[in-house]
């Protein structure tokens, strides 16, 4: 626009004209400005009704993907489930979230680095590994997916996709060759860590010595082991998608160069907007996408939370001295497992919870919103962490997946944008992991 030059004058309609003109180019201005998109979606005119009938025939129209889930035994921890008891991907939430796919994760925790630690570790993945086969042959509306084509014809007939991943190699009992018999199962997602080091790969979040009360090294291998390497290579090979979510930022920088393939983070946040350790660096974020890989935000709200507010970090830091809890943390709720005692520890998660707040759509779009400006729409997914702490006000389980929808039409993505962010994006990955695989037919 021409620019406006206000000189002094005495010609009184002069002033008011030019008073008129400026008016109105603000009044423009505001108006061209209601979008935060370069698309432009949102416009001044559209009502609340209008925006969500929007987004409801949006979601419609996307394969709505969750790239990570955990699968439920019998022995999971109610407070992972929704408030029914249930899964928070169960059958009956995915249906009424409109959730077409969704990658169940075959995922161990943390234990002895032994002969027998390795065992139980296989022992909790086999069992997690029948429970979600189990759970694609007891619903007539779901099916298992092993490739990006499956996903489709499912979809095709209204019918949910499971995706299989897996999540810490200390189950493989330091054998590279386990992988096949994963892949063969049907697992085609495939992540080398969860808390604490492992035989392949250093962890974001080194393990808590409860006897010693003393963290782990904060690396142990610089990154990935020998192991590590070996374990790429073989998951590029077998055509399966490397998994990055959790590791180091060392293994991390390493997997990505080292693969073949591009790769996903299935559930990991902004460190920039919040600062713990196992969120991706701006260095991660860029690698992964110059690979063609896509970071999927999780909906966790100790990994969403902005840890840069002083007071904040001081309302934290009280809450655990109270506990009897460190100051050192990956992220504020880190060690409640080591208060013995179930009333404090209850106590310890509820006041935390006061404090940091349970998180909400909104600051998880602030996360999308940042990898888009970063490094693009193509790059970047949602992966709800839904039965190890995901959910977030507004998105708490598998049915509410049409809110991130919403939230996203109204910060001013196209249909096509939330398609990429939904779905789209992580089958380009999941299409390309089979193609670079050495028998891709």
């Amino acid at each position: 626009m021409r620019k406006l030059s206000l000189r002094f004058s005495t010609d009184l309609q002069t002033v008011r004209d030019t008073a008129m003109v400026l008016a109105t180019a603000l009044l423009l201005s505001a108006c061209a400005t209601v979008s935060a998109d370069p698309a432009g979606a949102l416009t001044s005119r559209e009502t609340e009704a209008t925006l969500t009938d929007r987004a409801k025939s949006i979601h419609r129209q996307s394969l709505v993907l969750d790239a990570h889930a955990d699968i439920v035994l019998p022995t999971t921890s109610k407070t992972y489930l929704g408030a029914d008891g249930l899964s928070k991907v169960d059958p009956a939430k995915l249906k009424t979230g409109g959730v077409g796919a969704v990658i169940m994760s075959v995922a161990v925790g943390p234990g002895p680095r032994t002969a027998e630690g390795h065992a139980q570790a296989r022992k909790e993945a086999d069992a997690k590994l029948a429970a979600g086969l189990q759970l694609v042959g007891q619903s007539e509306h779901i099916g298992l997916a092993t490739s990006a084509s499956d996903v489709g014809k499912l979809q095709n007939t209204n019918k949910t996709a499971v995706i299989l991943g897996f999540q810490n190699a200390r189950s493989l009992g330091g054998n590279v060759a386990a992988l096949d018999e994963f892949y063969t199962a049907g697992v085609r997602v495939f992540g080398l860590n969860h808390l604490g080091h492992n035989d392949f790969s250093d962890s974001s979040r080194p393990l808590f010595i409860g006897e010693t009360k003393s963290y782990e090294p904060a690396e142990e291998h610089g990154g990935l082991s020998s192991l590590g390497v070996a374990a790429i290579k073989r998951i590029n090979a077998l055509g399966g998608i490397v998994d990055v979510s959790q590791m180091s930022k060392a293994a991390t920088l390493q997997a990505t160069k080292l693969s073949r393939a591009p790769i996903i983070a299935s559930h990991s946040n902004v460190r920039n907007l919040s600062n713990v350790s196992r969120n991706l660096s701006d260095e991660e974020i860029d690698r992964i996408a110059e690979k063609g890989g896509v970071i999927h935000l999780a909906a966790f709200g100790a990994y969403l939370v902005d840890l840069s507010e002083p007071n904040l970090l001081a309302a934290i830091l009280k809450v655990r001295r109270h506990a009897g809890l460190p100051d050192a943390y990956s992220y504020p709720y880190e060690l409640y497992w080591e208060i013995s005692d179930l009333k404090k520890r209850q106590a310890f998660l509820f006041a935390m919870r006061d404090v940091i707040g349970t998180g909400s759509v909104e600051r998880l779009i602030d996360h999308i919103d940042y990898i888009v400006k970063r490094v693009g729409i193509d790059h970047v997914g949602i992966g709800s962490d839904f039965n190890h702490g995901g959910g977030v006000a507004g998105f708490v389980d598998a049915s509410e997946a049409g809110n991130v929808t919403l939230g996203l039409v109204k910060r001013g993505y196209s249909a096509s944008q939330i398609r990429k962010i939904w779905g789209e994006n992580f089958l380009r990955v999941f299409r390309a992991a089979k193609d670079r695989a050495d028998n891709p037919h």
